[in-house]
């Protein structure tokens, strides 16, 4: 059973393991949204995610007979690299079954730590699957990445954590995939201070504890793909579910192009690398997901391993999200020096053209005309909109391509 006592006993076992990390004011989210901002850093911890702390608590509960034998998780990447590293540093055999598509960075890292990885299945469910499977296989106790007691408990002394930092908040944002984290933190919050709202964020692609909570009863959704991996998760803990029914007052959703635009601006702004999972409880506070106007808000910055090249991807994603990359198919009579008065036009207004489709065959044109797709850098929003206007005013056609 998890309980304000069993987090306690967890923080005292993890003590001098795991990094308090900084829970920091953010002075640029705070004059952007209108709140004030605190932004809890586990990205920091030696793995780079929240999740040794659970993963350690379990591991300090085994018995010599379960560490004589050694241990096994399946994990997007978070878990499955704290598993490795408080296991290897203590000794015990870890094995790790990770998703085929689990980005390269992760599998690297958690071979670097000392576990050895078994990639199956097309995602967390089936990797899952098949660590139960080689679990009763070959005797190795199983750690969960969520839905276990002695891992939501030491998931729980990230909310002791954080009241010690600032124990006068108003609300507290954590992102939820299987449960495990927000489960043990709202246990520690409400228990400690009840007054405190405690805030869940799914990405809107595959939100299975929000799902859960409306049908009060645990649901299995599709796969899906999502930049946010890390809660990718198809379907609440039997344990988690009934904790976060109880202590968690509202679930809400971020979308792929949310997400995006939350790494680049921890990226821009804080100079701070978030993943996905990581970035999503930021993301639900820029885009005005939660309703805590001027109050005192910890956002939790989970986790930051991304792998580099889906990050430019998602930096570009971001770019567009904001307003400041913009692609435009403009239409143009096909004639020399047609080209040169259509870039005339957009260098008057500042705009950087960083890419550009010339074709006359395509694009559904008229014989005599041409159509040219132009990527170009801006300010935001507002230059585009003065852009579009000096053209239309040019009297070019266009449209916006996404």
């Amino acid at each position: 059973m998890v309980t304000l006592s069993t987090i306690k006993e967890a923080r005292e076992r993890i003590r001098g393991a795991i990094v308090a990390t900084p829970f920091v004011h953010s002075e640029k989210f705070s004059h952007q949204t209108g709140s004030s901002i605190f932004l809890k850093l586990e990205n920091l911890q030696m793995t780079g995610a929240f999740k040794e702390r659970g993963a350690l608590n379990k591991i300090l509960l085994l018995s010599d007979e379960e560490r004589r034998r050694g241990v096994i998780a399946a994990s997007a990447g978070n878990h499955a690299q704290a598993v490795a590293y408080h296991a290897t540093k203590r000794g015990i055999k870890a094995q790790i079954c990770m998703p085929l598509t689990t980005p390269l960075v992760k599998v690297s890292a958690t071979r670097g730590y000392g576990a050895e990885v078994i990639l199956a299945g097309a995602n967390y469910d089936e990797a899952c699957e098949e660590a139960v499977r080689r679990s009763k296989k070959d005797g190795l106790t199983f750690i969960h990445p969520f839905d276990d007691e002695a891992v939501i408990a030491g998931q729980g002394t990230l909310g002791l954590e954080m009241l010690e930092q600032h124990g006068d908040l108003d609300a507290v944002v954590i992102p939820i995939g299987g449960g495990g984290l927000i489960a043990g933190v709202a246990c520690a919050v409400k228990e400690t201070n009840p007054k405190i709202k405690v805030i869940g964020v799914q990405s809107s692609r595959i939100a299975s504890m929000k799902a859960a909570v409306e049908n009060h009863k645990i649901v299995t959704l599709p796969a899906s793909k999502t930049i946010a991996d890390g809660i990718a998760v198809r379907s609440a803990g039997t344990i988690t579910f009934p904790l976060v029914e109880k202590y968690v007052d509202e679930i809400v959703t971020v979308d792929e192009e949310e997400i995006a635009s939350a790494i680049l601006q921890l990226l821009e702004k804080e100079k701070l690398l978030a993943e996905g999972a990581g970035a999503a409880a930021t993301a639900a506070l820029l885009n005005g997901k939660t309703s805590n106007h001027g109050k005192k808000l910890g956002v939790l910055v989970s986790a930051g391993n991304i792998d580099v090249s889906l990050l430019s991807l998602i930096i570009r994603r971001g770019l567009v999200k904001d307003g400041r990359l913009v692609r435009l198919r403009i239409h143009l009579p096909d004639r020399p020096g047609a080209l040169q008065e259509l870039a005339g036009v957009i260098a008057t207004q500042k705009a950087n053209i960083v890419e550009t489709m010339y074709d006359r065959a395509y694009y559904g044109v008229v014989l005599g005309d041409a159509a040219i797709d132009i990527t170009m850098e801006t300010r935001g929003p507002e230059h585009v909109a003065d852009l579009t206007a000096a053209l239309d005013a040019a009297g070019y056609t266009f449209e916006r391509v996404q």
